[in-house]
């Protein structure tokens, strides 16, 4: 499936690739899982061009970081 830049961008922002293998396989599930709610509820209303820079969320830096000391 082809998802813009910016999507793919938040999603990797809030989730590892593990999550992602695990919990979230599919399209439905990302758009209703409640870290991405708000988020596609802002992006829809931007042209299909628009693009922003992504940060990585607080929970995804935090659980980053704990990965890498186990």
């Amino acid at each position: 499936m082809r998802l813009h830049q910016i999507c793919h961008s938040a999603i990797h922002a809030r989730f590892s690739e593990a999550e992602l293998a695990r919990r979230l396989y599919a399209v439905d599930l990302l758009k209703h899982e409640p870290a991405m709610v708000d988020f596609l509820t802002w992006v829809k209303g931007k042209p299909d061009d628009f693009h922003a820079p992504t940060a990585t969320t607080r929970d995804r830096r935090v659980a980053r970081k704990a990965a890498k000391h186990r």
